[in-house]
């Protein structure tokens, strides 16, 4: 089984914000696999469906963004999802725009949905795909994750949220994380 989490925040409000980059990028995925993030479980909206024989769950925690563990925790559970068997995809304000890493495992970086998570399934051994959303210059940090991209820097992240997709599905087709570090990074 392999479980991808997008992070972001519920609601129209948040929809189309940096810090919705997981969510925008499981939609994209969901779409491309031919199913719906709709069902309500564990306090998320997952999806599922099968490729090549193994199962794909998707989830989009809906308990905001510094609360993720909340749901991701007892879907792994559930699931019985093991550390090697999840994805994560967030927002990296630390890096530049638009640009992607896949990382094997690490620390959550100052992100708080990594560190729910991290606290909730008590590792940081699980995957993660970062998508750079740059640093503000002269907003605050909060102000600038809550803010959507301009129309100058929207192709730029589509091309990422693009790439990201690629990458998650060769994930599902069963290459290694280490072998797609080094074709994606």
């Amino acid at each position: 089984m392999l479980m991808i989490v997008g992070l972001g925040n519920p609601g129209k409000k948040y929809a189309n914000t940096k810090h919705n980059v997981g969510f925008l990028v499981l939609d994209k995925l969901a779409a491309k696999l031919g199913v719906t993030i709709s069902k309500l479980e564990f306090e998320a909206a997952t999806a599922s469906t099968f490729v090549n024989g193994q199962k794909v769950l998707l989830v989009e925690p809906q308990t905001f963004m510094n609360d993720s563990g909340r749901a991701v925790g007892p879907l792994m559970q559930y699931y019985q999802v093991g550390v090697d068997e999840l994805i994560v995809v967030q927002d990296d304000l630390d890096m530049p725009l638009g640009k992607l890493r896949l990382r094997a495992k690490g620390s959550a970086g100052g992100h708080n949905g990594l560190k729910s998570i991290i606290a909730a399934i008590g590792s940081s051994d699980f995957a993660r795909v970062k998508i750079g959303t740059d640093h503000p210059q002269k907003q605050t940090v909060v102000d600038w994750v809550l803010t959507p991209f301009s129309k100058v820097d929207q192709p730029l992240i589509d091309g990422a949220m693009d790439k990201a997709v690629d990458l998650l599905e060769d994930c599902i087709a069963g290459n290694a994380v280490a072998d797609l570090m080094n074709k994606y990074n």
